[in-house]
């Protein structure tokens, strides 16, 4: 590795800059990072020196030899850069406000990540990212892109289809998982082991293990189970579980609890607003805390943002790749015959063992066979929409949401489709060619 160590964030102007910043600074030790280079776009520049202040003022509190550079022109801070970590929001939270939103108008779950909406925002990011991975193939060739932009799979997976850049995605989710698993079961996180299949936001946990003994079963009762803040609480059915023989993440709610996920969402929407807008709301407070000249440290308020755990998935990453440690994350990586009923360039979300030369996926050795039908038919909606958002292709388009499972009608996927392009159009220059 280089003996400068320096770091690029793409989207560095984000109320989560602070996790990775403390993350950094309590990590340093195993990962002696010189430089950060927060990246922003000319429109984030005031949020950019807000938090870069406040990154500034927490390395110097920690006295540790790191130079914080703040910069909207991501060549300098792409050039020779270690690591480029991706936290980008094209559109920023207006553009979330509507992919929440309009699908809502359709009778459809509108969500940033999962449905229609995270297909627009695939659709806005894909072809920025591919972009500034053209700037890494010439500035920073040997870097590793760790990319927790969402919808972190299929853009994983665009990156490694249209570029040469080594590239990882990767999720809080699976650290959250833990976290919960730790706290249920008064043992670190050390002693546990979970194993994950699936997709980004569509994964199943398949085993559960303390020091060796499986704790799976005793897991299957708790109708609420793990879940986040940015998706709405609503109880598991147990007998559904138990035949399952999983534990599915809290995004496969939108899936198995389509209708009591729908309702929730309406009622939010009408009472409080999306979760883009009760967002904003809460991004606006942090960024006034951030400006606070005596503030030297994460402030506690940033744990009610859904992407809490951001920092330690993103650091330990780092240093594992590294340290070449060889310990097991839970990773977005490329299929190969992991999951034999998938393409070998699909993106998938399994354990990996991580070393200097990057990820190798571990088998899995539970795949339930009710899960099958749903993963192979989300890959193939996310495929399509890979698809469609390089080429701005709107029939591809129409095909991934006619295939997505959340999608009642193809008519419905049209009209929805139609007004979802126009309403993004300042950011789909590539379905608006002349």
């Amino acid at each position: 590795m280089n003996k400068k160590l320096k770091i690029a964030v793409i989207g560095g102007g984000s109320s989560y800059t602070p996790e990775l910043i403390e993350g950094i600074i309590l990590n340093h030790a195993q990962l002696p990072v010189t430089e950060i280079w927060l990246v922003d776009i000319q429109a984030g520049q005031h949020k950019l020196d807000i938090v870069g202040n406040l990154a500034k003022r927490m390395v110097e509190k920690s006295g540790l030899p790191i130079a914080v550079h703040l910069t909207i022109n991501r060549r300098e801070a792409l050039e020779g850069a270690t690591f480029v970590s991706t936290q980008m929001r094209v559109g920023l939270l207006e553009a979330r406000i509507w992919d929440e939103t309009i699908p809502l108008k359709y009778g459809v779950i509108g969500q940033e990540t999962t449905g229609p909406g995270g297909m627009m925002k695939a659709m806005r990011t894909i072809p920025v990212l591919l972009d500034i991975c053209k700037d890494m193939e010439e500035l920073c060739p040997d870097a590793w892109m760790l990319n927790f932009t969402n919808p972190a799979g299929m853009v994983t997976e665009a990156i490694n289809k249209y570029s040469k850049i080594k590239t990882i995605g990767l999720c809080n989710a699976p650290t959250g998982v833990y976290k919960w698993l730790s706290e249920l079961f008064e043992v670190p996180t050390e002693r546990i082991y979970a194993e994950f299949v699936g997709l980004n936001h569509l994964h199943w946990v398949t085993k559960v293990s303390v020091d060796g003994e499986s704790k799976l079963e005793k897991l299957f009762d708790l109708r609420e189970g793990y879940s986040a803040k940015n998706v709405p609480q609503s109880a598991w059915n147990a007998d559904f579980i138990h035949g399952l023989g999983a534990i599915p993440s809290y995004y496969l709610k939108y899936y198995y609890l389509t209708q009591e996920m729908l309702k929730d969402q309406l009622e939010s929407s009408a009472k409080e607003g999306t979760r883009a807008e009760v967002v904003k709301r809460l991004e606006d407070e942090l960024f006034e805390l951030y400006q606070d000249p005596n503030l030297a440290e994460k402030p506690k308020q940033l744990e009610k943002r859904g992407g809490t755990y951001y920092s330690e998935a993103a650091v330990n990453l780092m240093k594992s790749l590294y340290n070449d440690t060889r310990d097991i994350q839970t990773l977005n990586v490329a299929n190969g015959n992991i999951i034999d009923f998938l393409p070998s360039d699909a993106c998938i979300e399994v354990n990996c063992v991580v070393t200097k030369q990057g990820p190798i996926p571990l088998p899995v050795s539970h795949i339930p066979a009710s899960v099958k039908g749903l993963m192979h038919a989300v890959k193939t909606y996310e495929q399509l929409a890979i698809e469609a958002a390089v080429h701005g292709d709107r029939s591809l388009a129409l095909q991934a949401l006619g295939h997505h499972p959340l999608i009642p009608s193809v008519n419905v996927a049209d009209r929805m489709l139609k007004e979802l392009l126009e309403q993004n159009k300042a950011f789909l220059p590539q379905f608006f060619k002349a």
